[in-house]
């Protein structure tokens, strides 16, 4: 009996170790392929370091976004494209995806010793998928009424702070209880 026991240990201790050595040279494998990875990667950044900038337009354009937007009652113009022809909506600021929240929709928790990241409910209590970025909503001018709009299948928008005279704006059909006319 204790022969066999005594077998059965070396017996283990072999797959152990052979197990171990193949996790062992997998390991070194993706190490020396890691490090090839690394070494190119240094090789061409020392070749090609990324360029710097003096000046930012897409700054400058964020920038152009606050200021524009920064003002409470601020009316949005949202002239919406399709193959009908073209609409518009006035809105109190511009309109906001279904993907904007005001708080993160994940939680990140570590319930064995490594971050994990979850879906976290949104301020309505119910989780989103993320695949509601095409639509929009917004709240109408004049009268308050909530409105909604999605983009796609051959229907897009282009938001002025302003209403446009473009000959392809000029006949939009307003799609909302305020017309532009109305705010003169």
């Amino acid at each position: 009996m204790h022969r066999l026991t005594r077998s059965l240990i070396t017996a283990t201790a072999a797959a152990a170790a052979l197990l171990l050595s193949a996790c062992d040279t997998n390991s070194s494998s993706q190490s020396r392929e890691a490090e090839t990875r690394q070494s190119g990667y240094d090789r061409l950044v020392d070749r090609q370091p990324a360029g710097s900038m003096a000046y930012s337009p897409t700054r400058e354009t964020i920038n152009a976004w606050i200021d524009t937007w920064d003002e409470p009652g601020k009316l949005a113009f949202v002239y919406i494209q399709n193959g009908a022809g073209y609409g518009y909506f006035v809105t109190v600021g511009p309109p906001v995806s279904y993907c904007a929240m005001l708080t993160p929709n994940y939680e990140i928790r570590t319930p064995y010793q490594s971050p994990v990241v979850v879906p976290a409910p949104g301020v309505d209590g119910a989780y989103y998928s993320g695949g509601q970025c095409n639509a929009y909503y917004a709240i109408d001018a004049t009268t308050g009424a909530y409105l909604e709009f999605t983009i796609g299948a051959n229907q897009s928008f282009f938001l002025y702070d302003q209403p446009m005279d473009l000959p392809a704006f000029v006949d939009a059909t307003p799609l909302g209880p305020t017309r532009v006319d109305d705010l003169d």
